[in-house]
């Protein structure tokens, strides 16, 4: 098995694999049997080759009818890519952008253009567009291109993704594409070598303090807020520490100003890390592009600018180091880790948004038949912040875990506690009682005397925090003022404890009384 992307293919001529051919005679097929306005979505995943394809099907277009042929992005990166490939196919093509003189145009069979200057040349009625028989657009789950339908309602449309669920929501697919193929799937694609298989990493996030925006994904404010907090940017440098350290690495953000928080913690930690966002110009950019090709472990932290368009085959780690309720998005973050090279077969995601939980694993069976027809029933069911949280396990750190080493019950299930408490006729208050009994055994289990186990206690911070949010959800009683009081009163109930009960426990647990002191 060739150990080249499908996308680096051409180089070496224009034989496709088998999975491309089998595309190309569907889309063909759909060209012969459907009317001349007919709107085609093709799915396949990100790495699978779309641009190989599709500039094969333009090859092949041009050479049996005398149309043109016409292929929008809505990047300017992805048009230069595109144009390259198309080249390498021995499609000549002219490139519409804002700079691009329309003199030569009739000396052309294939435009690649930019969605924005397409819209503005039309409406100047600049360019002919009278002879294109087949419009190609990429990343098609934009909305962008929708407004440029009705300039080509004699056209055969093409559009390809990797996620045909549309980038707004009130906007489905389904009522501006007539069908959909479906392409290799990522598990085939792994399996058969053509793709990285992902190694993944969920640490759990509590994300009730985000908000979600008109456009259904969580406001950039919240996510700020969350993501810039100390807490948070700790967890990232730890979860790169134990997952990725040393290994070329793309940390993906909401917001600039979490991005350059993420970049001053890292460069404070020693290590090689560009910041990129849509504000560096051109040349920063390719000089940050040009510096992470070449440096082995470098990092780079950005805001959804690396989710198109760029292909650096050599990234090994990808971190979501933000939550997205775009499964659009949580494809085109990972996929940029999906690359193959010789002696890579696999990578790494570390994900701090819980999207693993929100969207299950990158390359799970999902039915994009489904998901295409009926968005609504799909996005209606993934589940909410709340309802994945509740499942979560707190898990003490590892150097805190490492102080607790004698006691083997860590854990304290909230919910069911409660829940007993409550069909046993005690009052609630019980079980907070019952957590503080739990915690003092764990202290007294690790300690020769009060002292220790004061000090210890002191450690169960997070545990606590964890137990008393728990808590407030079940008593439905969660406003800020309350929960710190809960928080604080429980710290000083687990200290009293310990004071009044350290001996009494200490003899339950090792069957005497403590070691009188010398």
């Amino acid at each position: 098995m060739s150990n080249e992307t499908a996308t680096s293919q051409p180089k070496k001529g224009k034989n496709l694999y088998d999975y491309q051919k089998e595309a190309l005679h569907k889309i063909f097929k759909s060209f012969e049997d459907a009317p001349e306005n007919y709107h085609l979505l093709y799915q396949l995943p990100t790495g699978g080759g779309k641009t190989v394809i599709f500039s094969e099907i333009t090859r092949q277009y041009l050479k049996h009818h005398q149309k043109k042929v016409l292929i929008m992005t809505h990047r300017i990166e992805l048009c230069k890519q595109t144009a390259k490939v198309l080249t390498e196919f021995g499609v000549e093509n002219k490139i519409i952008d804002s700079k691009a003189s329309l003199g030569d145009q009739d000396q052309y069979d294939c435009f690649v253009a930019m969605v924005e200057t397409l819209n503005n040349r039309l409406n100047d009625d600049m360019l002919d567009i009278s002879d294109v028989g087949l419009v190609i657009i990429d990343e098609a789950h934009y909305n962008s291109f929708t407004k440029l339908f009705k300039f080509f309602e004699k056209s055969f449309i093409l559009g390809v993704t990797a996620t045909p669920l549309s980038s707004n929501i009130k906007l489905p697919m389904k009522d501006n594409y007539d069908e959909l193929i479906v392409g290799e799937s990522i598990g085939s694609l792994i399996e058969n070598e053509y793709l990285a298989k992902a190694s993944v990493y969920s640490y759990n996030v509590g994300l009730t303090s985000l908000e979600v925006g008109a456009n259904g994904d969580y406001t950039v404010k919240s996510s700020e807020d969350l993501y810039t907090n100390t807490d948070m940017l700790s967890k990232l440098l730890q979860a790169y520490e134990e997952r990725a350290k040393g290994t070329k690495t793309l940390i993906f953000n909401n917001g600039i100003n979490t991005s350059l928080h993420v970049f001053d913690t890292f460069k404070r930690a020693g290590y090689p890390i560009a910041h990129l966002d849509n504000t560096n110009t051109k040349k920063e950019r390719d000089l940050i592009l040009k510096w992470f090709h070449k440096t082995p472990n470098a990092i780079i932290t950005s805001v959804s600018i690396l989710t198109t368009g760029f292909d650096e085959p050599s990234v090994k780690s990808i971190i979501l180091n933000r939550a997205t309720k775009s499964l659009t998005l949580y494809y085109q973050m990972i996929g940029r880790g999906s690359r193959i090279l010789p002696g890579k077969s696999d990578f790494n995601v570390i994900d701090l948004g819980n999207n693993f939980h929100r969207f299950g694993p990158w390359g799970a069976d999902l039915d994009w038949q489904k998901m295409f027809r009926a968005p609504n029933f799909y996005l209606d069911n993934l589940l909410s912040d709340e309802e994945i949280e509740s499942d979560f396990r707190y898990e003490l750190p590892a150097d805190v875990k490492a102080e607790f080493a004698n006691s083997e019950d860590l854990y304290f299930d909230v919910k069911k506690v409660y829940r007993d408490t409550i069909q046993g006729g005690e009052s609630s208050k019980r079980v907070l009682e019952k957590s503080i009994e739990h915690h003092a055994k764990m202290c007294v289990e690790n300690s020769e005397d009060v002292f220790d186990a004061l000090i210890l206690a002191k450690m169960l911070a997070g545990d606590i925090d964890d137990r008393i949010y728990r808590y407030s959800k079940c008593i439905s009683k969660s406003t800020h003022n309350f929960i710190d009081w809960l928080q604080d009163d429980y710290r000083k109930k687990l200290n009293t404890y310990l004071r009044s009960n350290f001996d009494e426990v200490y003899e339950q647990i090792h069957g005497h009384p403590p070691p009188e002191e010398e």
